[in-house]
């Protein structure tokens, strides 16, 4: 199908941005912070950021139950107010991830991230049906595929839409932009907004080479570095886009560190350090050591005297 024929042209058009995966803060008691997590989704929107993913892995999904992922889909379509895209994600075992699918559309987002499947031992015919019976619950609903496993293929993507229109995107999460490459066009690059789902660190690897889009937890702390890559990326401008990656590097590399073990505690303690949320983390993620926090800090105060634009 052609760009211009389908009912979802619209969001493909909108999904082409920053994706921010805004963080669960948790309380004291261990509990989500509902109203921190409105205020800091309000936050992300007010600074430009036009679609939001709650329940994304830097929302700590996995570590969610079933009510607290349906209550974060309705804070964040309540703090957006129309204002942003909510990319609600859905995933776990088919079951599950129907009912969170049809709950997100109850609750009011426009469109669902389905999680790679998490089972030992995927068929390329499994990986069809699974994200098929899905999609084909919500027809209504845009469809973004999350791709973690290079052996996804362009033409296991492009057998999907062909039998569920509502399949838009695909966030793909293989560090190998020369794989990205050859399962973007093997798919159709025009089909789907191609989203890097590696964040800044891989952004412009992934722009050149037929990405539109990335998706950030950076973005929770400091909306306007990410934008800004977003902007000089959408430019052209590769030399100033690096420059601006430079900015967001360490701060990437602590999260994607030790196969992205403190991915969330890193966002999390910048955010601490910036009063706008607590660091607390739920297991198998932990909160930071002292000198990794003493870093952040650092990297905090250079962005205050940097202008990336």
């Amino acid at each position: 199908m052609a760009l211009g024929t389908s009912p979802f042209d619209d969001l493909r058009t909108r999904l082409a941005t920053v994706i921010a995966i805004p963080v669960t803060p948790f309380a004291a008691d261990g509990t989500p912070d509902w109203d921190t997590h409105a205020a800091l989704v309000r936050r992300l929107v007010d600074h430009g950021v036009r679609v939001v993913t709650p329940n994304g892995n830097t929302g700590e999904f996995y570590a969610l139950g079933e009510a607290e992922v349906r209550r974060a889909v309705e804070s964040t379509v309540a703090a957006a107010a129309g204002r942003a895209e909510v990319v609600a994600g859905v995933g776990l075992d088919t079951a599950r991830a129907v009912d969170a699918a049809l709950h997100a559309r109850e609750a009011g987002a426009g469109s669902i991230m389905v999680h790679q499947p998490v089972h030992p031992y995927r068929s390329a015919e499994g990986w069809i049906d699974y994200h098929r019976m899905i999609a084909e619950a919500v027809p209504d609903l845009g469809v973004v595929l999350y791709v973690r496993d290079e052996r996804v293929s362009g033409e296991q993507i492009r057998t999907l839409a062909d039998q569920c229109a509502n399949v838009v995107a695909v966030k793909y999460a293989v560090p190998d932009p020369v794989r990205f490459a050859c399962v973007a066009r093997d798919a159709g690059l025009e089909r789907f907004a191609w989203i890097a789902g590696l964040a800044e660190l891989h952004a412009p690897g992934y722009w050149a080479t037929g990405a539109v889009g990335f998706t950030s937890g950076l973005v929770n702390v400091v909306p306007r570095l990410s934008l800004a890559l977003l902007e000089t990326l959408r430019g052209g401008d590769y030399p100033k886009a690096m420059r601006v990656w430079e900015s967001a590097r360490a701060f990437e590399e602590l999260r994607a560190a030790d196969a992205s073990a403190d991915n969330v505690s890193v966002v999390k303690e910048a955010l601490a350090q910036l009063g706008l949320g607590p660091r607390a983390v739920r297991a198998p993620s932990r909160v930071l050591p002292e000198a990794v926090r003493d870093h952040i800090g650092e990297l905090i105060a250079r962005w205050r005297t940097e202008d990336w634009l």
